[in-house]
């Protein structure tokens, strides 16, 4: 299988980790594997590296770095037939989690070795495609302040202190969404469209979404002040938010928000601009090398080895029917 690995030089520890993404290159070719390594020099060129390789027929782009680094390489991959996978050297690694994946690249790259291409959906923000979920107003106001030097320092930490601050500062926002058309009005603190489930590497937000039915799942978070945050907070992570009045929960193919003022909005974990913006489903349009056994909720549909393994298994109970029958 022809892959290319494009890593981010800066993620998370990944200065002490080169050696790492060179060992797990090496278990693909010794399983027969062509691999080359390129490393990114800025903003835009996970994207580019990804585009390049579509064009020179690669079968395989692996993002190796954080969700960021995953963020530009789908991007680049978006209505193409090269896969996407990853090898983990972020801060929080929520595609790899999400997924199962062992968080030592070498490791995961072995089991890798037993995954399968899948077709899944990304969602759109704008003309920004993502992967996991896309955040409006509180979380994406700290994703817009944190500094890159304060997440190769601190890790998760940073997020927290920006978080501290931020509960300071935060109002609520009245805003109008559109889901399908449907309008819903409310006061809120924070709003997150989810493809997939995990939140940050640690809850489940959008518990109920599938990353291939064709859907975004959204939980729009009410309140006026940063009390309400916390209390919200609270209620999420003792994973009791379906009891909280001030927490509703939707699923839609399209979705716009409109708030006064503007709200900022991050997309896999980068700040990509504010509201008005628009929020679409993009069915089955990237290809993503998956593990064989994932949780029931997070794929909807048996991949196509197994359905055409139980259509063969129909097929031969009705032809025995058909012969007990004669």
């Amino acid at each position: 299988m022809r892959t290319l690995i494009v890593f981010n030089p800066t993620a998370g520890h990944a200065e002490q980790l080169e050696a790492e993404l060179e060992a797990a290159a090496q278990v693909w070719r010794e399983h027969g594997w062509l691999v080359e390594l390129q490393p990114t020099n800025g903003p835009g060129d996970g994207q580019r590296l990804a585009r390049q390789a579509v064009d020179c027929g690669y079968d395989l782009v692996v993002a190796a770095g954080g969700d960021g680094t995953i963020n530009e390489v789908v991007n680049g991959l978006v209505g193409s037939q090269t896969m996407l996978a990853t090898l983990p050297l972020g801060t929080m690694n929520v595609w790899a989690r999400e997924l199962g994946l062992p968080l030592q690249p070498r490791v995961a790259a072995q089991t890798m070795l037993g995954w399968s291409p899948r077709s899944i959906d990304v969602g759109r923000a704008g003309e920004r495609y993502f992967l996991l979920m896309a955040g409006i107003g509180f979380d994406a106001a700290i994703t817009a302040n944190i500094r890159p030097a304060e997440k190769r320092r601190f890790g998760a930490l940073a997020y927290v202190a920006r978080g501290i601050e931020e509960v300071i500062r935060i109002r609520g926002t009245r805003a109008n969404l559109f889901l399908d058309g449907r309008r819903i009005k409310a006061r809120v603190l924070m709003i997150v469209i989810g493809n997939s489930q995990l939140y940050g590497g640690l809850v489940k937000i959008t518990h109920r979404a599938s990353i291939d039915d064709g859907l975004l799942d959204v939980c729009v978070i009410k309140g006026d002040n940063g009390l309400n945050a916390i209390g919200h907070l609270i209620a999420i992570l003792r994973r009791r938010f379906s009891l909280n009045p001030d927490i509703a929960y939707y699923r839609a193919h399209e979705i716009e928000v409109i708030t006064r003022p503007p709200l900022p909005v991050q997309v896999d974990g980068d700040p990509i601009g504010t509201t008005p913006m628009r929020f679409t489903v993009v069915p089955a349009a990237l290809r993503a090398l998956l593990p064989s056994e994932l949780p029931d909720d997070l794929i909807q549909q048996p991949p196509p080895s197994a359905r055409r393994w139980s259509q063969r298994l129909l097929a031969w109970l009705r032809r025995r029917r058909m012969e007990d029958e004669a």
